[in-house]
């Protein structure tokens, strides 16, 4: 059994490695929706397209995972930032409220898939216009939903959360964990496996 990661993001690989896989990366060359009204569609769909662009050159024992994640504003869909106006203005909107982290997740295994959404509440501290230009400064932002990364400087933005803090980071591992049940996807030796639970 292979693990393949279909994602260029080092959060990701970096919170893979945290629980025992080295997964093979694969860049995915999906071209995100951002169109789809639907949150929770969107970044299913999303996950899924990445997946599915990656399967085509693995073989069924591999197993492949895939993610989209996208900051949500009263209904407003913040994804990566174009430029570091479009950042600053990002940070602004987050500044001194919650917002809503939705990850779309999905696993690839022996001709099957199964996808699945994560939510996590973030509440920003009331930021200063100088303090957003100075964290824009620093290009964190850049290549991250809604203009920041809570793993990094962007954890002094954040007053607060509720939730599941690795998928703010980007991929919700115990999430991904019951998705592998659902595939029968074992980790052996790098993980206890018994009791895992199955979505109803």
């Amino acid at each position: 059994m292979k693990f393949i990661l279909a994602s260029g993001s080092p959060r990701r690989l970096e919170l893979l490695q945290q629980i025992g896989i080295e997964p093979h990366v694969v860049i995915s060359n999906y071209v995100e929706d951002m169109q789809t009204k639907e949150p929770d569609a969107l970044v299913q769909g999303n996950a899924l397209g990445k997946g599915l662009s990656v399967l085509v050159n693995c073989n069924s024992n591999d197993v492949v995972i895939a993610a989209d994640t996208i900051v949500l504003l009263d209904k407003e869909i913040l994804g990566k930032p174009q430029n570091s106006e479009n950042a600053i203005n990002m940070l602004k909107k987050l500044s001194g409220r919650t917002h809503e982290v939705l990850t779309g997740v999905a696993v690839f295994y022996k001709n099957k898939n199964v996808v699945a959404v994560e939510k996590t509440f973030v509440k920003f501290r009331v930021l200063t216009d100088k303090e957003i230009k100075k964290y824009v400064a620093t290009g964190e932002p850049m290549d991250k939903a809604g203009a920041y990364g809570i793993q990094g400087f962007g954890a002094l933005l954040v007053d607060s959360i509720v939730g599941c803090y690795n998928n703010v980071v980007g991929l919700p591992l115990t999430k991904l964990y019951t998705l592998f049940a659902e595939l029968d996807v074992t980790l052996d030796d790098k993980l206890p496996n018994q009791g895992i639970t199955k979505r109803r």
